[in-house]
């Protein structure tokens, strides 16, 4: 497994930069879009987004915890590493991403039930977002301290 784990990174790494910079776009531009746009266009705008992300990211979010579950395996072997300081930062970004899935897969759910209004689909995205940045923050910071 550790001939591989260079390449499990970058998988890692170049779902997060997928995810993180979709939820990013949708939080720092479209939603500067809502009054140049108005109503009636920023709802196709969003909607015709919903369905573009709804047919890549639940592949990318399924490679990014396999990937990230693969690296918390190599890293720490199993549970080793967790009475560490670098165990439980790693705790805590393994809570923020579970944070961050259950969000996603709420917000999924609503889409398909209908229930994914303006609202829900900005407030959805600034939480992941948030998480994520947590994450990002976590993920830098657990190899320093």
């Amino acid at each position: 497994m550790a001939a591989w784990y260079p390449w499990i990174v970058l998988v890692h790494l170049a779902c997060a930069i997928v995810f993180v910079g979709a939820v990013a776009f949708e939080v720092l531009v479209l939603e500067a879009l809502h009054k140049p746009l108005g109503a009636t266009a920023m709802q196709r705008l969003e909607q015709a987004v919903m369905a573009r992300v709804r047919r890549f990211m639940p592949v990318v979010v399924l490679l990014l915890f396999v990937s990230g579950g693969m690296l918390f395996a190599v890293r720490c072997g199993g549970t080793s590493c967790l009475g560490s300081r670098f165990g439980y930062l790693l705790l805590a970004k393994v809570a923020l991403a579970f944070g961050v899935l259950g969000v996603f897969v709420n917000a999924m759910w609503a889409s398909r039930r209908g229930r994914m209004d303006v609202c829900r689909f900005r407030h959805t995205h600034r939480i992941v977002l948030a998480l994520m940045a947590g994450i990002v923050f976590l993920a830098k910071t657990m190899f320093y301290l």
